[in-house]
């Protein structure tokens, strides 16, 4: 209901703090909300604040920033709090600066945080690092508005110089700093909170969540295309929803064109939880939190604002930001910019005989991915050996997975087996690898594992789907994470990918956002870098085999 040459809005606005709804008109100008007042017979559709992603990599949808930014609008998001981390570890502070001034491009609100972990870990191989002194200097920019999350999480506990270092430049620059500490609890997650880190999105049950709110932490509820914590989690929004708030972390151009925070929001309402500690976390928490210039429906605030239908299901009429509508009835109105390619590629093709793994043992370490969850286990299984060499076995659901380093040429690719992936047939391969974004492959047999891995070198980056004679490429060019093409274009084509390669058997509901994991080695228990298998309990290399009973 707006007038658009006056910017008037009418309907009934809900003030979240003070739990109250009334119907108001709301007068724009410049950009700004100029006045509120109560009037009678408002239309009974919902006026809110924004919704806030509170962490989230940009990359992750494929999409640069100002393509982000017109999917998201559609969905009632305003902000995201976002660590460019994915692409620092590409390209370094230079990746960084490309992901703020490319958001610039768009009225959305972007607010980048300084990469704390670049490289994530001396185990593997990054692009760039990222240093104490240029995390200093980024913080000499506003646009940089937290230190991002904090994944050395043993560097905390083991007060490691320079991870110390950057958590007092982060509090000199008076910028909160984020967590990551998987399953940490009890004097380990004091420790951790008590070095200064203030939230943490990576709390998989409830148990531990309580452990890391009883330390002053703020807890996001994730809810990713891979990571999937909300069930677990949800229900703590009855007692602490003032210290909560939601994000997405890693989300597929697919999913985000179904929705986004709108849809958390939903949920939560459907499990029980009151709307207005709902929206307290959807809206409110991150703005206060990283102290984001989001307007909240002040007079004099910004005019950054969403048309709801209802309250229970939070469908998204229109979206304004500075005023501007931005999205309307399902349509984004933000126009396609132009976006320039950046990148750092140098990989060598390989041959299939480099993906032999000569049998030492009978038993074989094997990772366990799940659907759902960035954690994996180890487990142990007699190999099946093929004229001396270990091979995939698809029948009890054992494929081989290949890392290779994509920043030098001529290396060796590093190889183990996993199990959770379920294909029966062919290989997908993808240059999205966490955190490094090395070339990551898993597959049936290694002649489809290296035709879909050199697909992707001849790319310079991407995703890829190989079965028999059908091959299938999504190439991300923008540092061999992101594609500058249409947003909505993008998002089909990676869905024609995701479905090829389910085609193949596989179960997982996100096959390439769970491929991207199994080389994050912060995350436990068992990973694969450029440089071997790695145990992320321990944090150091590991066999390939097990020594035979």
């Amino acid at each position: 209901m707006v007038n658009q040459e006056q910017q008037i809005i009418r309907g009934q606005l809900v003030r979240i703090s003070e739990q109250t709804i009334k119907g108001v008109e709301i007068r724009i100008e410049d950009g700004k909300i100029q006045s509120i007042q109560e009037i009678d017979n408002a239309p009974e559709v919902f006026i809110l604040p924004p919704f806030v992603d509170a962490h989230v990599h940009i990359e992750s949808s494929m999409l640069v920033p100002a393509e982000f930014a017109r999917l998201a609008v559609v969905h009632g998001t305003g902000a995201t709090v976002s660590d460019p981390h994915e692409i620092g570890n590409v390209l370094g502070v230079e990746g960084v600066e490309y992901m703020i001034e490319n958001g610039k491009k768009v009225p959305f609100k972007f607010y980048f945080g300084a990469p704390s972990c670049v490289p994530a870990t001396p185990f593997e191989t990054a692009g760039a690092v990222i240093s104490p002194n240029d995390i200093d200097r980024l913080f000499q920019n506003p646009d940089i508005k937290y230190l991002a999350e904090m994944m050395n999480w043993p560097g905390v506990l083991q007060k490691d110089p320079e991870v110390m270092e950057k958590i007092r430049i982060a509090q000199k620059h008076n910028r909160p700093v984020d967590g990551h500490a998987p399953g940490l609890k009890g004097q380990q997650a004091h420790d951790y909170a008590t070095a200064g880190i203030s939230t943490d999105h990576e709390c998989f049950t409830a148990e531990e969540a309580l452990d890391k709110l009883a330390c002053g932490m703020k807890i996001l509820i994730r809810e990713g295309s891979a990571a999937k914590n909300f069930d677990a989690l949800v229900d703590l929004l009855h007692e602490h929803s003032a210290q909560m708030m939601f994000c997405s972390d890693d989300k597929h151009p697919d999913n985000l064109v179904e929705g986004h925070i709108n849809q958390l929001a939903a949920r939560a309402v459907k499990r029980g939880v009151d709307s207005f500690k709902v929206l307290q976390a959807a809206c409110v928490n991150p703005v206060a939190h990283y102290g984001l210039e989001l307007g909240q429906l002040k007079e004099g605030d910004p005019a950054d604002l969403i048309v709801v239908k209802d309250l229970q299901n939070f469908e998204v009429l229109k979206t304004y930001l500075n005023g501007q509508l931005v999205a309307e009835n399902g349509k984004s109105l933000i126009p396609r910019s132009q976006s320039n390619i950046i990148n750092k590629f140098d990989a060598s093709p390989l041959q299939d005989n480099q993906l032999r793994i000569a049998a030492k043992e009978k038993h074989i370490q094997i990772i366990e991915a799940s659907d759902g969850q960035l954690i994996t286990k180890s487990i142990t299984e007699e190999a099946l050996i093929e004229e001396g060499f270990v091979s995939p076995d698809p029948s009890r659901d054992i494929l081989k997975l290949v890392v290779l380093n994509r920043y030098t040429q001529n290396n060796e690719p590093a190889i183990a087996f996993i199990r959770g992936f379920g294909m029966k047939e062919g290989a997908i391969a993808s240059s999205v690898a966490h955190d490094s974004h090395n070339l990551i492959a898993v597959g049936t047999n290694d002649k489809e594992i290296t035709k879909a891995i050199n697909l992707l070198i001849e790319a310079k980056g991407g995703v890829a789907a190989v079965k028999d004679k059908e091959e299938k490429v999504l190439p991300l060019p923008v540092a061999g994470l992101m594609s500058a093409d249409d947003g909505y274009e993008v998002a089909a084509a990676y869905s024609h990918v995701d479905a090829f390669a389910k085609s193949m058997g596989s179960k997982l509901s996100s096959p390439f956002m769970t491929l991207s994991f199994m080389a994050l080695l912060v995350i436990p228990s068992l990973k694969l870098s450029d440089k071997g298998l790695f145990n992320g309990e321990t944090f150091s290399f590991t066999s390939l085999f097990s020594e035979d009973q």
